[in-house]
């Protein structure tokens, strides 16, 4: 069936129709199968690749194991969450730090295999961290927000032992090697797929996997769906309930609510606002609702060249967003607002917090009239159509307002699979964006978005060594009370040059069929298939 077929019959289609598990009982598909359906789906399956998206992280979650995993907390409403003051073992059976805390020393499970049957060894793991710090872009940039840096600290002991050698004390090392990115690879595997080019076997593992995790990927359609199994021989955690996942791309949001609401898929998480408000209030489906943690909705401003270069241009922006009609109209209130403090000073070592911004055209032209720019001018809003639902209504609602004093905005639509390789370019003079940070810490945020060190998600191409310099600092620094004042120096930096505007902290909605039930929020905000049940 091509796509645009099944776009169009696909809300009046039975469960059989769209989904032909025809080997499958009922009993099956009630407890073992679980149909997921979005808007976009992953475009690599391989989190080490260029541009990979966020559905990308939740295949490198499930089908590759890390050495370690974290723990889970519930909220006051009873939502399981992660903890990430609390590391469990994952590959790693247990692990010892050295007396002076320059090291650390995992072993191994022995019995635990890749897909494919090849024994995981040590090397695997040492291949596995090699390659991380070495294929450059968001995967070395992650590592070494933890300090992780050199192939050289990762150490082979023996068969079942790795090591790796601390360039120096950092709180969020240990951290670090429970995200997505230090997955562990078949090192044999992928370099049969190697080539001078490509020594690490990008291209392949693009298309192909080559992990250990409690899933592999019995089916790819870039684009249509993904198909995932369950790997019965995974020794690193307890087996999922879960045996076969079926995750489908289908854009209209109308379709996936309707797909939902009469019970041919199980889930769904990415819907407008809208949506899950009215299935949150109709009770028929269990929505959870979690504040995404240190993450921002934001309207980002190239200032490397062209208007957004003068920080009066910067601020008249952020002086004529319409704040209010965006949480009312593109977000339904779903989020929580970071604007219309008293002023725009820090109020506390804490991110994301509001800046003292709110629309004011008067001074927005005020600004914009001392900048050189009383005509205004034209320039170009991208947007990602990953995130239309909530970005598509956003953006036109700041291109009326930016019209107001002047600037003439063409939208620039870019599709979702290409949104991560286009922002990363650095070159789009204004876009809006969402973007969060895995570890719950502002240096984390402000290391990933405002250093003016390569850092990746700097796509203002923002400059500011007195920032960076308190940045770097706040990453080590053991005294709280001049970690605290370094924390507020950037945040007051970051809201005076004002590179990007801050507009709200998003929240993550899932909404599900009552029947399943353990679902947990995670910082890279894909379901973690391994702990779901249907009942």
């Amino acid at each position: 069936m091509k796509r645009r077929d099944f776009l169009k019959h696909s809300a009046a289609a039975t469960s059989m129709t769209l989904f032909p598990f025809s080997a499958w009982s009922q009993s099956d598909r009630r407890k073992e199968l679980l149909i997921v359906a979005n808007e976009t789906g992953p475009n690599s399956l391989d989190i080490h690749t260029v541009g990979a998206n966020r559905p990308a992280y939740g295949v490198s979650w499930i089908c590759y194991d890390r050495l370690l995993g974290f723990g889970k907390k519930k909220l006051p409403n009873g939502t399981l969450m992660y903890d990430y003051t609390k590391l469990e073992p994952e590959l790693a059976e247990s692990w010892a730090m050295a007396p002076d805390g320059m090291s650390v020393t995992f072993k191994l499970r022995k019995n635990a295999k890749f897909h494919d049957g090849t024994p995981v060894t040590a090397n695997d793991v040492k291949w596995s961290f090699d390659r991380a710090v070495t294929v450059g872009g968001f995967p070395t940039f992650q590592m070494k927000a933890g300090s992780l840096e050199k192939p050289e600290q990762f150490i082979v002991v023996d068969t079942h032992t790795f090591k790796i050698e601390f360039l120096r004390k950092d709180r969020l090392t240990m951290m670090d090697i429970a995200v997505p990115v230090p997955s562990i690879f078949n090192a044999a595997l992928v370099k049969k797929h190697a080539t001078e080019k490509d020594p690490w076997g990008l291209d392949w593992t693009k298309l192909n996997t080559a992990g250990g995790g409690a899933y592999k990927v019995e089916s790819y359609k870039p684009g249509q769906e993904i198909v995932f199994a369950r790997f019965d021989d995974w020794k690193s955690g307890k087996l999922p309930k879960i045996k076969r996942v079926v995750q489908r791309e289908i854009p209209s949001a109308g379709n996936r609510r309707a797909l939902l609401e009469k019970g041919d898929i199980d889930m769904t998480y990415e819907m407008p606002p809208k949506d899950f408000l009215e299935m949150s209030q109709a009770g028929k489906l269990n929505v959870v609702t979690t504040p995404i943690e240190n993450a921002l909705w934001y309207v980002g401003m190239n200032v490397k060249s062209g208007p957004f270069a003068n920080p009066k241009v910067r601020q008249a922006v952020a002086y004529v967003l319409p704040y209010d009609k965006i949480m009312e109209n593109a977000m339904y209130k779903r989020a929580t607002a970071m604007w219309g403090d008293k002023d725009n000073k820090a109020n506390s070592a804490v991110w994301p917090q509001p800046h003292g911004f709110k629309q004011d055209i008067p001074k927005a032209r005020a600004l914009l009239k001392e900048a050189g720019f009383e005509n205004g001018f034209e320039t170009t809003l991208s947007l990602d159509l990953g995130n239309a639902t909530v970005g598509e209504p956003a953006c036109i609602l700041i291109q009326e307002a930016l019209s107001l004093i002047g600037i003439k905005c063409t939208i620039n639509k870019i599709p979702g699979a290409n949104w991560r390789a286009a922002l990363l370019k650095k070159d789009m003079p204004l876009y809006l964006n969402r973007f969060g940070g895995w570890l719950n810490t502002p240096e984390y945020f402000f290391f990933w978005c405002y250093h003016g060190q390569n850092a990746v998600f700097n796509t203002m191409s923002y400059q500011n060594p007195e920032m960076d310099k308190l940045i770097d600092a706040s990453r080590f620094e053991t005294d709280r009370k001049k970690y605290e004042a370094q924390v507020k120096g950037y945040i007051d930096m970051a809201f005076d040059d004002v590179p990007r505007v801050p507009l709200a902290q998003p929240n993550m909605d899932v909404a599900m069929q009552k029947s399943i039930k353990g679902y947990t929020y995670w910082f890279h905000l894909q379901p973690d298939y391994r702990d779901l049940e249907k009942s």
